[in-house]
């Protein structure tokens, strides 16, 4: 865990000095030292070995080596307690006391509000992170390939469902095993145990996910980081939204609240209003819980269901969502993205672009994060003109047969996904154009023969990175920056950028060899 992650693990316990002590000599403590200055609104201490044991079990490190280095980090404001452990001795403390004697102690800082969570790694969602994506996959109501895995004590090729959900481009998983013939505790426990000695998994942060407050808090006692609790609410009254509020706090993490009181869940903007303003006023004025720490789910409800009373379901969380980041300072807004398609389970082409359309709102409106599946999210962009006109049609309700329309046009593109994938017409378009729609799309299958073509266009092999191979990565940027492109299918371009520009390595390498430029590079590749 670095350094960072650690600290957000601890910080709600509001300790009153957070440090560093034994294992190490001073010097080959002072990145980590360093590191927890900048971030500890507490006092800093640092208690170091006199350098690592010897052959003999002796320690090597004197008072006289050891003190100017404990003079340097006070002298750069990173101390506000020194000390030593193994092997220093009186003299070793003396020196270390005169050393640092006059200087002034490190001011604590002014930490800005995020919300600050952590896995391995930290995870800072800040305004200019755009937009969180939270794997789905790892969910036994949602997933019947993950839950038949569970089921079967199949945990190993479970994991390997988390880890797909992590490589394509999830920055939090969330995990719910509420199945009627499972136990779910025993299957929380262990699944997060296992998860724990997968480094490539557990560096992101886990979002416990349960109906049952008793499988929640048996998965808070196994996480390393500081999780996010999915979710609490009001629907059991006041006493019982409080007492786990106070619990979720007491393990360090972050909670997803529902829009859901005694009287039932808020389908209504009015009514998504009413319980997020309570709520958050209990949880920050009672429980006294960080408001960065509150993520408000306003309830997504399943659109396009032949239900007069369901058509206002998409716009009234959108509008609700806007209306909490105008009225609750610091609280972020999630959601569950497929609960919005579900009239059209079955109909991935649609569905896909139902996602697409609403997070490219919802996110404009102030969307934080959603549960999504990280390896199937449309490009707002691409979705064919007509289809997103009739899908915006119903998130809208911008015209009373809207449903009726996307019924229809759904029943054209019924089954028809493999087709829609397999359309090879920008294969006929030039190279530049063949390699920006590759990288938007995330398609390798053809870079290396259309990266070759473009080299051998070229003037020289770094021209086609310079050029086309960045021109494309720029409509990425763009398509990022504004919304109609998530984390998840900004990694799967830049794998297909990763493959073109291993490809031309070599060539650049000969190029440079053949210019007498073998030692002087214009940059570096990574």
């Amino acid at each position: 865990q670095t350094m960072e992650a650690f600290y957000y693990s601890i910080r709600h316990a509001e300790p009153l000095i957070v440090g560093l002590n034994c294992s190490l000599g001073p010097e080959a403590l002072r990145p980590y030292i360093t590191a927890i200055a900048q971030l500890a609104d507490c006092y800093v201490s640092i208690y170091p070995n006199a350098g690592l044991p010897n052959e003999f079990g002796d320690f090597d490190e004197t008072p006289e080596r050891m003190a100017p280095v404990l003079q340097e980090f006070a002298a750069e404001g990173l101390l506000n307690v020194a000390g030593g452990c193994c092997g220093t001795t009186p003299a070793h403390i003396k020196a270390f006391a005169q050393a640092i004697e006059g200087l002034p102690p490190r001011p604590i800082p002014q930490i800005e509000r995020h919300t600050r969570l952590s896995g391995l790694e930290p995870l800072v969602i800040t305004p200019e992170l755009n937009f969180v994506n939270i794997g789905e996959r790892t969910n036994v109501t949602g997933s019947r390939r993950f839950a038949r895995l569970i089921r079967e004590e199949n945990y190993e090729e479970a994991l390997s469902v988390a880890r797909q959900q992590v490589e394509n481009g999830a920055q939090m998983i969330d995990i719910n095993m509420d199945e009627g013939m499972l136990d779910s505790e025993a299957a929380m426990v262990r699944f997060l145990n296992l998860i724990a000695a997968e480094p490539d998994i557990c560096r992101v942060p886990i979002v416990l996910d349960s109906s049952k407050w008793s499988v929640i808090e048996a998965g808070l006692k196994c996480i390393q980081g500081k999780p996010v609790v999915n979710s609490i609410s009001m629907k059991e009254g006041e006493a019982a939204f409080i007492e786990h509020a106070r619990l979720a706090r007491k393990y360090g993490a972050a909670v997803i609240v529902m829009a859901f009181d005694e009287e039932g869940q808020a389908d209504t903007l009015e009514r998504k209003i009413e319980i997020s303003q309570r709520a958050y006023r209990i949880l920050t004025e009672e429980v006294g819980f960080p408001p960065e720490d509150i993520i408000l789910d306003p309830n997504i409800f399943a659109i396009a269901t032949g239900i007069e009373e369901h058509n206002e379901y998409g716009v009234a969380f959108i509008e609700a969502t806007r209306w909490i980041k105008q009225n609750l300072p610091h609280a972020l807004v999630s959601g569950g993205v497929s609960n919005i398609s579900f009239s059209f389970r079955g109909n991935n082409t649609v569905r896909e672009a139902i996602h697409a359309a609403f997070l490219y709102h919802a996110i404009r409106a102030g969307l934080d994060m959603a549960i999504v599946n990280a390896g199937q999210l449309e490009v707002y962009a691409e979705v064919e003109p007509e289809l997103l006109a009739r899908v915006e049609d119903v998130l809208f309700n911008r015209r009373p047969d809207a449903t009726e329309r996307l019924v229809e046009y759904a029943e054209t593109v019924r089954g028809q996904k493999k087709e829609r994938k397999e359309d090879l017409s920008w294969r006929e378009a030039p190279v530049a154009e063949r390699l920006a729609h590759a990288l938007v799309k995330g398609i390798t299958e053809y870079i290396i023969e259309d990266t070759e073509e473009a080299r051998q266009k070229a003037e020289r092999p770094l021209r086609v990175i310079e050029g086309p191979l960045m021109d494309g990565m720029n409509i990425v940027g763009d398509l990022f920056g504004s919304g109609q492109m998530f984390l998840p299918q900004v990694v799967k371009s830049a794998r297909v950028m990763k493959q073109a520009v291993a490809y031309l390595v070599p060539f650049i390498e000969a190029d440079n060899a053949a210019r007498g430029q073998a030692n002087q590079a214009n940059g570096k590749i990574v």
